[in-house]
């Protein structure tokens, strides 16, 4: 469909096939749905231990992935309105191992749904989240096969950086001393959404502008940047305008009984005010 795959990423691990990305990905819809009804009659597991070694472990690649990315990309003078497969040499093939870093990476965070199944909070496993969790791996496979370099490392370097500061919360959040000073969870959605956008952008910058890289593969990443953008601002509406109107409904109190144009409880302190000044 994509014509030939690229030749330089022959032989690297789980390239070759899609059947072992395609078998993975099975595995972890399986996992959702039989582990969900594994767990339903058993106590949540903490795992406060692996919890943190995983999600510094996840914040330590990512940071490793930003860092590379930038000085590959700076390296190889990458353009970054509109960069092709094959005019920066070895630039492109550190940029491509890199970003194979960044395919794997997403099946290590297939461990965000096992712990979520594990700890039972299922409230967290929407629709959002399995869809992404199982399009990107998915995706980057074809990235890796057919545009292991070029204009791809743009998604990815932002992501990145996206990612030391999610899991970096992530793993602070397991420390109950820490809590209290995490206060950047909303900005977290609001900063992918801006990574969306810019993704967007830079593609669409390479469309207006052609340079030698696929046309296909641009439109194909906007679209499905479009649907980030739309199940992003859902989960943003849902999660936070709707509590914050929960708090300001909460400030209100609710009167549930009137008497006479006033409250129940406002008539019987009158009341008991009247009593005392007659005694």
């Amino acid at each position: 469909m994509f014509g030939d795959r690229d030749p330089r990423v022959r032989g690297w691990l789980l390239l070759d096939s899609y059947l072992p990305t395609f078998a993975l990905t099975i595995l972890y819809l399986l996992f959702i749905w039989l582990g969900t009804m594994f767990m339903k009659n058993r106590p949540a597991l903490s795992l406060r231990g692996l919890l943190i070694v995983y999600n510094f472990g996840v914040t330590v690649l990512s940071f490793y992935m930003l860092i590379e990315l930038i000085l590959a990309t700076w390296e190889g003078n990458y353009n970054l309105q509109c960069q092709n497969l094959i005019s920066a040499g070895e630039t492109d093939i550190r940029v491509a191992q890199v970003l194979w870093w960044y395919y794997f990476s997403k099946v290590i965070e297939f461990a965000d749904t096992v712990f979520f199944v594990l700890r039972k909070k299922n409230n967290q496993i929407t629709f959002l989240h399995v869809y992404h969790h199982a399009s990107m791996f998915n995706i980057w496979w074809c990235v890796m096969n057919w545009i292991p370099c070029g204009q791809s490392f743009f998604g990815p370097t932002l992501n990145s950086f996206i990612h030391i500061l999610m899991y970096s919360y992530y793993g602070l959040s397991v420390i109950p001393s820490m809590r209290k000073y995490l206060w950047w969870k909303k900005y977290l959605t609001q900063a992918q959404l801006i990574q969306f956008l810019l993704t967007i952008t830079h593609t669409l910058s390479a469309a207006v502008k052609p340079c030698g890289f696929p046309f296909g593969c641009l439109i194909f990443q906007v679209s499905y940047m479009a649907t980030l953008v739309v199940l992003f601002v859902n989960f943003y509406v849902k999660t936070y305008r709707k509590a914050s109107s929960k708090a300001n409904a909460k400030e209100i109190p609710l009167v549930t009984e009137i008497k006479n144009g006033f409250h129940k409880n406002y008539l019987k302190e009158i009341n008991g005010a009247l009593k005392k000044k007659a005694q």
